[in-house]
């Protein structure tokens, strides 16, 4: 089944799985007219509509009429999706998965044909093209690397274990949040410093936006750039040691070690 011949559902039409079709129609993958998207009140994506997306509350119309199917409801809500589903499903749809902490075999033991499922874990940052999705398929390689294909045009993608899925699921899709904050902190220095909220702003978010494109296209690690910025007794290396005599590294990692503890107690 080729991705380009069959419409997509999105089952569950939240934050996530909003940017997903936003992203998939935006790199044009899709029309809005071949993407069904479900949601139990349909106000919510009423803009979605204006837009020619399908939007429907029938899970079951939206999985009849696709290929592929997008499940992006919470962790609680998949069992009664699925059961939603199993009448209308066949061997020939593919399930992708970006729910977090459910496992493929956890999604197959609810199904009542055997189905190919695929975990993605992308971010947000897919509805502009730059998310980072990681995916892990136990069926076989071709799968992977089909929705691969899909989720490469919008952002970076790494085809994983499965058991790293939710320490991908941290440091990809909860590191978005995590990278905000520090925005959010640069902000505010600089408007400390001198500069307007905007001017600030503006200024860190290019400057991370550099930083992180220098490791993308040097695959160099980060320290060696670092080294590229501090000179002796200057100011750059006086902040680096103050930040890290107040945690700064050990405060990152241990929240990313809070969140990964608590993604693998998520039922």
């Amino acid at each position: 089944m080729e991705l380009l011949d069959e419409n997509i559902a999105i089952l569950g039409a939240g934050n996530l799985g909003i940017a997903i079709a936003e992203g998939i129609v935006e790199e044009g993958l899709k029309k809005a007219d071949q993407v069904y998207l479900t949601r139990r009140n349909l106000k919510h994506v009423a803009h979605l509509a204006d837009q020619g997306f399908l939007t429907v509350e029938d899970n079951k119309l939206a999985v009849e009429s696709s290929g592929y199917i997008f499940l992006c409801v919470q962790p609680k809500q998949l069992a009664s999706l699925i059961e939603q589903i199993n009448p209308v499903l066949t061997e020939k749809h593919v399930l992708v998965s970006v729910i977090t902490g459910v496992s493929i075999d956890e999604i197959k033991g609810l199904l009542k044909v055997d189905v190919p499922v695929v975990r993605a874990m992308p971010n947000t940052a897919i509805a502009i093209g730059e998310s980072m999705t990681c995916i892990a398929c136990n069926d076989s390689k071709e799968l992977a690397l089909t929705i691969q294909k899909v989720f490469n045009s919008l952002g970076q993608t790494l085809v994983i274990d499965e058991k790293l899925m939710q320490a991908a699921t941290v440091l990809g899709a909860s590191g978005i949040a995590f990278f905000m904050r520090y925005l959010r902190a640069a902000t505010q220095g600089g408007i400390q410093m001198g500069f307007h909220s905007d001017e600030a702003q503006l200024i860190a978010v290019q400057t991370a936006k550099g930083a992180a494109s220098l490791i993308l296209e040097n695959g160099n690690h980060p320290e060696v750039e670092i080294d590229k910025v501090t000179t002796p007794q200057g100011c750059t290396i006086a902040g680096l040691n103050e930040m890290e005599h107040q945690g700064l590294s050990s405060a990152l990692i241990k929240g990313l070690m809070v969140s990964y503890d608590k993604i693998k107690n998520i039922k």
